[in-house]
């Protein structure tokens, strides 16, 4: 279609594809999404889930779309309003350069130091696993302070696509900030990778399982799923649901079994049967636990 152009610094794609990707696609066909990035409440996109779910693609294909509106194409969606961006920035995937002595992670922080460096409010960057080449606190620390620094200073249009889950909270304490994550369906010890970027933020990357498509060894994996249960175990656990000045109980009537249950539950890839057996299962447990 003919995408539309705005000058109020709004990106907004309908039904958007990837024209290449769609293109080599054989056996499955190419699910469409949307995006939209404006100079207010959704300037910076938060975006997770797990690996080959389609996060990097996502980002560059919105990347790409802006591009094509800017060179005067038509472009794959069914409906689209775009704003002229001055620059796009990308850093995306793990290279080294052993010519000069730069590691994965120097590399990384140079395309970083450039970016930050020479975008503008009217830029759009595209930032992919920011961090991830150091250690977990030294990559979190560096990817929640250049969020900070896009978001307060540049105040450019960001898609930020990562695995530190704790990075979801910021959605509550940038206001320019949304969540975003890829749709996954459990089957067991399964998963469909459903390709659709959704409202909300994940805890959870799945990497387990990914690594069983791959093909470890059932050894390895069953190994790494008890190494998994035992980080799991050590997390702090989250506290009973309160409910303030209204004499109902909730405290008692949420234990922490039930509470993580529910924060466990992927809704959004849930079919409807399956939502009502869930919610069965929960209330039946809520009953136990009362006494009812």
């Amino acid at each position: 279609m003919r995408p539309e152009l705005n000058n109020q610094g709004e990106i907004r794609i309908t039904d958007g594809r990837h024209p290449v990707v769609e293109r080599l696609l054989e056996k499955e066909i190419f699910v469409p999404n949307n995006v939209n990035l404006n100079n207010s409440d959704e300037r910076m996109i938060i975006i997770t889930g797990p690996n080959m779910a389609g996060k990097s693609t996502y980002m560059r294909q919105v990347a790409l779309l802006v591009l094509m509106t800017q060179m005067g194409s038509f472009i794959p969606a069914r409906q689209s309003s775009i704003c002229p961006v001055d620059k796009i920035f990308t850093r995306v995937g793990a290279s080294d350069d052993l010519a000069t002595g730069q590691s994965t992670f120097m590399v990384e922080m140079n395309e970083v130091a450039q970016i930050l460096r020479y975008a503008t409010k009217n830029s759009l960057i595209i930032l992919d696993e920011v961090g991830r080449g150091t250690s977990t606190f030294d990559g979190m620390s560096i990817a929640r302070a250049v969020m900070e620094y896009i978001h307060d200073r540049i105040k450019a249009k960001t898609l930020f696509a990562t695995h530190y889950h704790q990075l979801i909270a910021m959605e509550q304490e940038l206001s320019g900030v949304k969540n975003y994550s890829v749709a996954v369906k459990e089957r067991g010890k399964d998963i469909v990778f459903l390709r659709r970027i959704i409202p909300g933020g994940t805890d959870r990357s799945y990497g387990v399982h990914v690594a069983r498509l791959a093909g470890l060894p059932k050894k390895v994996l069953d190994r790494a799923e008890e190494f998994l249960q035992e980080y799991d175990s050590e997390r702090p656990q989250t506290a009973p649901v309160v409910a303030a000045d209204t004499g109902l109980g909730m405290g008692s009537l949420f234990t922490s079994a039930i509470t993580e249950q529910l924060l466990n539950i992927d809704v959004m890839s849930m079919t409807p049967i399956e939502a009502m057996n869930m919610l069965y299962k929960l209330q039946d447990e809520a009953r136990k636990e009362s006494g009812r």
